[in-house]
C-alpha cells in the first residue's frame, strides 16, 4: 500500500525555469563580489513583506557576507507579494529610490510576461547594480553563499 504525502508542496517553476533563473544568479554574481539569493514561498506569515524578507534574510544568514553586499528577493507566490531585501554596504550605496523602482520594474515585468523571466530580469539589474558598487576582484572574491532557489513552506 502506497502512502500519499498529507501535505504536497506546490512547484511553482519547471525544472527549466529553476535553472534559468540559477543560471542567472550565476552569470550575474561572476562580475561582483554581491551574493544574490531567491526566496519563494507560497503564503506570507507576516503582515510586512519587507519585514518577511528581512527575517529571511537573516535566517540564510546573508548579512555574513564579507562587504555586506547581498540582496534577497523574496517572493509570496500566493498573497501576491515581493520584496528586495539589501544587506547595509548595498543598500547605503544605492538608497531608497533605487529598490522601489527595481521592485516597480519586477512588478510591471510580472504583469507583462511570466514569473520566471520577471525573477531573472531582477537578477540581471540588480547584478549590474552589484557589479558596479562592488566588481569582482579575482585575488579575494569566493562565492560567499549557494545560488540555489530557497523554496519555504
Amino acid at each position: 500500500m502506497a502512502l500519499l504525502p498529507f501535505f504536497k508542496k506546490k512547484e511553482y517553476f519547471s525544472a527549466a525555469e529553476k535553472v534559468q533563473i540559477v543560471a542567472a544568479i550565476r552569470a550575474a554574481e561572476k562580475e561582483t563580489s554581491g551574493e544574490i539569493r531567491v526566496y519563494v514561498e507560497s503564503k506570507n506569515p507576516m503582515v510586512n513583506p519587507v519585514d518577511r524578507a528581512a527575517e529571511v534574510f537573516y535566517r540564510l544568514k546573508m548579512q555574513d557576507t564579507q562587504h555586506r553586499n547581498a540582496v534577497l528577493l523574496y517572493l509570496a507566490m500566493k498573497d501576491k507579494e515581493l520584496a528586495l531585501f539589501a544587506d547595509e554596504g548595498i543598500y547605503q550605496k544605492t538608497g531608497t529610490a533605487y529598490w522601489q523602482d527595481a521592485v516597480k520594474k519586477i512588478i510591471a515585468t510580472f504583469r507583462d510576461q511570466n514569473v520566471c523571466n520577471g525573477i531573472v530580469q531582477c537578477i540581471m539589474q540588480v547584478g549590474a547594480t552589484l557589479r558596479d558598487q562592488f566588481p569582482y576582484q579575482p585575488a579575494e572574491d569566493k562565492n560567499e553563499l549557494p545560488d540555489d532557489i530557497v523554496f519555504g513552506k
